[in-house]
């Protein structure tokens, strides 16, 4: 499973470095390759998703004891990613108000106005997002933890019952065995008393038992 993780790591690290170099060159480019670059950067930022799901749920199969290393590295890269939108949303709007700008000769203070709330806006949005999504990771984890701890009772739970059969079984070996030795013991104590009596019996003459 390890294996598998760190594939999809090391997809992961290559493909974020393509898109934060992508990033930094939108504002620069001229309309045409500025719109090429903005779908083939949404293309990759939605493989990049994708690479964090494979590696979200490689993360579930890990057992408790050993996931806290990979839960950590995987909240580092959803902050990694969460930081590429932000940095690409900024990218966009930038470039979307400096060609407002020279298409109606703004001065640029009400479009910075307007800019930096959105991006106060989308911080937000991001940071509850984040939010949310570690809660739901604490939950997911608190319910594996639940639904082993029912397994293993549920194993004990066979065990003691598998437990109670054997003793059973061996009570009622024991009292046949009881039994049996209690039925040996009265026909010798029978022989015993009556072997002195027929003894005697035999030696003593035919016509004076009449």
């Amino acid at each position: 499973m390890s294996s598998d993780f760190e594939g999809y790591e090391q997809d992961f690290a290559v493909l974020t470095a393509e898109i934060t170099g992508k990033i930094a060159r939108v504002p620069r480019l001229p309309p045409d390759e500025k719109k090429q670059m903005v779908a083939n950067v949404e293309k990759q930022l939605e493989e990049a998703r994708e690479l964090l799901e494979q590696m979200d749920l490689e993360v579930r199969e890990i057992p408790p004891q050993s996931r806290g290393m990979y839960s950590n590295r995987m909240r580092s890269y959803k902050q990694e990613m969460g930081k590429l939108e932000t940095d690409f949303k900024r990218s966009r709007i930038a470039y979307s108000d400096e060609v407002r700008n020279e298409l109606l000769g703004d001065d640029g203070n009400s479009s910075e106005n307007q800019r930096a709330h959105l991006l106060d806006n989308t911080e937000r949005l991001e940071r509850s997002s984040r939010r949310l999504e570690a809660g739901y990771q604490i939950a997911v984890e608190t319910e594996q933890i639940g639904q082993e701890m029912l397994e293993n009772l549920s194993h004990d739970r066979e065990k003691i019952q598998r437990a109670r059969e054997r003793l059973r079984e061996t009570d009622a070996n024991l009292g046949k065995s009881s039994r049996v030795l209690t039925g040996m013991l009265r026909s010798s104590l029978h022989i015993a008393l009556w072997e002195p009596l027929l003894c005697c019996t035999r030696r003593v003459p035919a016509h004076l038992l009449y």
